[in-house]
């Protein structure tokens, strides 16, 4: 802007001297001087007082300055007369442009300050927007917590039954090093259920994740031990990537277990007998909006994210289910075989963590589910890469 000005200025500054230069040429004949309209309006798109102040003044003093060339005698008053018509046109010019210009100036602010304002509103509809959807989901939670917590005293009592049953058929008599491995994982894996029941008994909401610095096999591997016997006997074929340089992931052992549990039962239960479950790891640059979520839940990280993606071979979902997918108690199981809240409770766990749970599938092309967390790298990553 500032070059611009300079610009118009310099052309400015030469028409007046040229229109100058014609004067002193030829005095007598006024109509010259009325070409000084041209430095004025171009020095009113300046837009400053002062410098306009000084053109008027100046076109106004070369104007008359035609006046000091001899004339012939009775001409004076009649050039007197046109150059005050002269002066009186500069002037008016002068205040006509400036006022336009800073008029101009007036809507140039007040768009401004509109876009600002617009910006602001935008802002102000997308927080409340956020507020709104917090709102919903708290809302769903506690009808969720309301309802676990009515069901865990009646399933808390069978569940301790089964578990002095396992640990009794664990001292049997004959029981092989196969089948006591068997027995240890259903015994931790009650233990687990046992304890998230007392936390849903204590509070109707649940426990609060308590993340740490994790390496990405201890996390996933668990869950991946677990339901393999499950797709066994299903003859699904499962494989699981997890490459050695990944970064440390930004996890709560017991809560993503949970995830994982439910995201590979959701797999297991989509995929015919034959089809396949592919779980790949992956580690990538975090976008602007991951490394915001991340910030919120720790100081401590890379500007890396660690996804997880299972993918099964299955039926698939319609898109309509597919945008319905985390409401609460919505499942397209049949009566019985899912109570809807598998996925809705994942997310907001995932969410918890810093991270985000997303759906994709296609209806007889199978579905894929990435789960992605905070990631942090570390000196011995860095050594294995270099290795």
């Amino acid at each position: 802007m500032l070059k611009q000005n300079r610009i118009v200025l310099a052309i400015a500054g030469a028409v007046f001297l040229a229109i100058v230069v014609l004067e002193l040429v030829a005095p007598a004949n006024v109509v010259g001087a009325y070409g000084f309209v041209l430095p004025i309006l171009l020095v009113a798109t300046v837009r400053s007082r002062i410098l306009m102040f000084v053109t008027v003044v100046a076109c106004i003093v070369a104007t008359y300055m035609g006046l000091m060339q001899p004339t012939k005698p009775g001409r004076l008053q009649s050039a007197v007369i046109n150059r005050s018509v002269v002066a009186g046109v500069l002037l008016v010019v002068a205040y006509i442009g400036m006022t336009w210009e800073e008029r101009k100036t007036r809507e140039a602010e007040a768009r401004a300050a509109l876009a600002r304002e617009t910006e602001n509103l935008l802002k102000a509809n997308t927080q409340l927007v956020d507020a709104k959807d917090q709102l919903n989901r708290s809302e769903r939670l506690a009808a969720v917590g309301q309802l676990v917590a009515s069901v865990a005293h009646e399933v808390g009592t069978p569940l301790h039954s089964i578990a002095w049953h396992v640990q009794a058929l664990a001292e049997e008599p004959g029981v092989t090093p196969e089948m006591k491995k068997r027995v240890t994982v259903i015994d931790e894996q009650l233990t687990r259920v046992v304890r998230i029941i007392q936390d849903l008994l204590s509070s109707t909401r649940q426990r609060q994740p308590e993340p740490t610095w994790l390496p990405a096999d201890k996390v996933i591997n668990p869950a991946v031990v677990l339901m393999e016997p499950a797709f066994h006997a299903k003859e699904i074929t499962t494989t699981v990537e997890i490459p050695e340089d990944l970064p440390l992931v930004w996890a709560d052992a017991e809560k993503i277990h949970q995830v994982m549990v439910n995201v590979f039962a959701n797999a297991l239960s989509a995929t015919p007998a034959h089809g396949a479950v592919n779980v790949l790891v992956r580690a990538r640059t975090a976008s602007p909006e991951e490394l915001d979520r991340g910030r919120r839940v720790t100081d401590s990280l890379s500007p890396l994210v660690l996804t997880i993606e299972v993918r099964d071979t299955g039926s698939g979902m319609l898109e309509s289910d597919v945008q319905k997918a985390f409401e609460p108690f919505f499942t397209t199981k049949a009566v019985g075989k899912g109570t809807g809240l598998g996925l809705f409770l994942s997310r907001e766990t995932v969410l918890a963590h810093g991270g985000s749970l997303v759906l994709e599938s296609e209806t007889g092309r199978g579905t894929t589910v990435t789960i992605t967390l905070p990631g942090l790298k570390t000196e011995s990553t860095d050594m294995t890469e270099k290795t």
